[in-house]
Protein backbone atom coordinates (compact mmCIF):
# COMPACT_ATOMS: atom_id res chain seq x y z
CA UNK A 1 0.00 0.00 0.00
CA UNK A 2 1.40 3.38 -1.05
CA UNK A 3 0.17 6.11 1.30
CA UNK A 4 -0.61 9.35 -0.55
CA UNK A 5 -2.69 11.33 1.97
CA UNK A 6 -4.45 10.42 5.21
CA UNK A 7 -7.51 9.28 3.27
CA UNK A 8 -5.96 8.06 -0.01
CA UNK A 9 -3.73 5.03 -0.43
CA UNK A 10 -2.86 3.14 -3.64
CA UNK A 11 -2.58 -0.62 -3.86
CA UNK A 12 0.74 -1.74 -5.40
CA UNK A 13 -1.21 -3.85 -7.93
CA UNK A 14 -2.78 -0.71 -9.45
CA UNK A 15 0.65 0.47 -10.63
CA UNK A 16 2.44 -1.11 -13.56
CA UNK A 17 6.17 -0.40 -13.98
CA UNK A 18 8.19 -1.16 -17.09
CA UNK A 19 11.95 -0.77 -17.28
CA UNK A 20 13.31 0.55 -20.56
CA UNK A 21 16.60 1.90 -21.85
CA UNK A 22 17.25 5.57 -21.15
CA UNK A 23 17.67 8.02 -23.98
CA UNK A 24 20.48 10.51 -24.37
CA UNK A 25 24.17 10.40 -23.49
CA UNK A 26 25.65 7.87 -21.11
CA UNK A 27 27.87 5.68 -23.25
CA UNK A 28 28.09 1.97 -22.64
CA UNK A 29 26.00 2.08 -19.45
CA UNK A 30 22.99 3.47 -21.32
CA UNK A 31 23.32 0.88 -24.10
CA UNK A 32 23.31 -2.21 -21.92
CA UNK A 33 21.08 -1.35 -18.91
CA UNK A 34 17.35 -0.65 -18.74
CA UNK A 35 17.43 2.04 -16.05
CA UNK A 36 14.53 4.26 -17.17
CA UNK A 37 11.17 3.54 -15.53
CA UNK A 38 7.79 3.92 -17.20
CA UNK A 39 4.93 3.93 -14.68
CA UNK A 40 1.37 3.28 -15.83
CA UNK A 41 -1.61 4.01 -13.56
CA UNK A 42 -5.24 3.54 -14.68
CA UNK A 43 -6.86 6.70 -13.30
CA UNK A 44 -10.39 6.03 -14.61
CA UNK A 45 -10.69 2.53 -13.14
CA UNK A 46 -8.81 3.00 -9.86
CA UNK A 47 -10.91 2.01 -6.83
CA UNK A 48 -8.56 3.99 -4.55
CA UNK A 49 -9.48 7.43 -5.88
CA UNK A 50 -12.65 9.33 -4.94
CA UNK A 51 -14.58 10.66 -8.00
CA UNK A 52 -13.70 14.33 -7.39
CA UNK A 53 -9.98 13.55 -7.03
CA UNK A 54 -10.13 11.38 -10.16
CA UNK A 55 -11.65 14.25 -12.19
CA UNK A 56 -9.06 16.77 -10.95
CA UNK A 57 -6.22 14.28 -11.59
CA UNK A 58 -7.38 13.80 -15.19
CA UNK A 59 -7.26 17.57 -15.71
CA UNK A 60 -3.84 17.90 -14.03
CA UNK A 61 -2.31 14.99 -15.97
CA UNK A 62 -2.73 16.75 -19.33
CA UNK A 63 -0.75 15.04 -22.10
CA UNK A 64 0.46 12.30 -19.77
CA UNK A 65 -3.05 10.77 -19.80
CA UNK A 66 -3.96 8.43 -22.66
CA UNK A 67 -7.41 8.33 -24.29
CA UNK A 68 -8.18 5.25 -22.18
CA UNK A 69 -7.49 7.17 -18.96
CA UNK A 70 -4.09 5.64 -18.20
CA UNK A 71 -1.53 8.01 -16.67
CA UNK A 72 2.03 7.45 -17.95
CA UNK A 73 5.01 8.91 -16.10
CA UNK A 74 8.60 8.29 -17.22
CA UNK A 75 11.75 8.84 -15.13
CA UNK A 76 15.24 8.50 -16.60
CA UNK A 77 17.23 11.18 -14.81
CA UNK A 78 19.22 8.84 -12.54
CA UNK A 79 21.72 6.14 -13.45
CA UNK A 80 20.11 3.43 -11.33
CA UNK A 81 16.81 1.71 -11.85
CA UNK A 82 15.91 1.98 -8.16
CA UNK A 83 16.40 5.78 -8.02
CA UNK A 84 14.29 6.25 -11.17
CA UNK A 85 11.63 3.94 -9.72
CA UNK A 86 11.57 5.98 -6.51
CA UNK A 87 11.33 9.25 -8.46
CA UNK A 88 8.46 8.06 -10.66
CA UNK A 89 6.47 6.96 -7.60
CA UNK A 90 7.11 10.29 -5.86
CA UNK A 91 5.91 12.16 -8.94
CA UNK A 92 2.72 10.07 -9.05
CA UNK A 93 2.10 10.67 -5.34
CA UNK A 94 2.72 14.41 -5.77
CA UNK A 95 0.28 14.59 -8.68
CA UNK A 96 -2.42 12.77 -6.69
CA UNK A 97 -1.76 14.99 -3.64
CA UNK A 98 -2.25 18.09 -5.79
CA UNK A 99 -5.48 16.60 -7.21
CA UNK A 100 -6.71 15.76 -3.70
CA UNK A 101 -6.58 19.43 -2.68
CA UNK A 102 -9.99 20.97 -3.38
CA UNK A 103 -9.78 24.20 -5.39
CA UNK A 104 -10.28 27.44 -3.51
CA UNK A 105 -13.71 28.97 -3.96
CA UNK A 106 -13.76 32.27 -5.76
CA UNK A 107 -15.47 35.06 -3.86
CA UNK A 108 -16.86 37.56 -6.36
CA UNK A 109 -15.74 41.13 -5.75
CA UNK A 110 -17.04 44.45 -6.99
CA UNK A 111 -14.86 47.12 -8.58
CA UNK A 112 -14.17 50.09 -6.33
CA UNK A 113 -15.60 53.52 -7.11
CA UNK A 114 -12.08 54.84 -7.79
CA UNK A 115 -11.33 52.06 -10.29
CA UNK A 116 -14.65 52.75 -12.10
CA UNK A 117 -13.78 56.45 -12.26
CA UNK A 118 -10.27 55.74 -13.61
CA UNK A 119 -11.71 53.44 -16.27
CA UNK A 120 -14.19 56.06 -17.47
CA UNK A 121 -11.50 58.79 -17.48
CA UNK A 122 -9.21 56.60 -19.58
CA UNK A 123 -12.02 55.88 -22.05
CA UNK A 124 -12.87 59.60 -22.28
CA UNK A 125 -9.22 60.55 -22.85
CA UNK A 126 -8.86 57.90 -25.55
CA UNK A 127 -12.08 59.01 -27.29
CA UNK A 128 -10.91 62.64 -27.25
CA UNK A 129 -7.57 61.62 -28.81
CA UNK A 130 -9.32 59.68 -31.56
CA UNK A 131 -11.71 62.57 -32.22
CA UNK A 132 -8.72 64.90 -32.69
CA UNK A 133 -7.22 62.56 -35.29
CA UNK A 134 -10.29 62.70 -37.51
CA UNK A 135 -10.04 64.78 -40.67
CA UNK A 136 -12.31 67.76 -40.76
CA UNK A 137 -14.28 68.44 -43.93
CA UNK A 138 -12.81 71.38 -45.84
CA UNK A 139 -14.99 74.33 -46.84
CA UNK A 140 -14.34 75.55 -50.36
Amino acid sequence: MIRITDSIGLDEREIEENFVRSAGPGGQNVNKLATAVQLRFDVRHSPSLPPDVRARLERLAGRRLTNEGVLIIIAQRHRTQERNRQEVRERLADLIRRAAEPPKRRHPTKPTAASKRRRIETKTRRARLKRLRRTMPTED
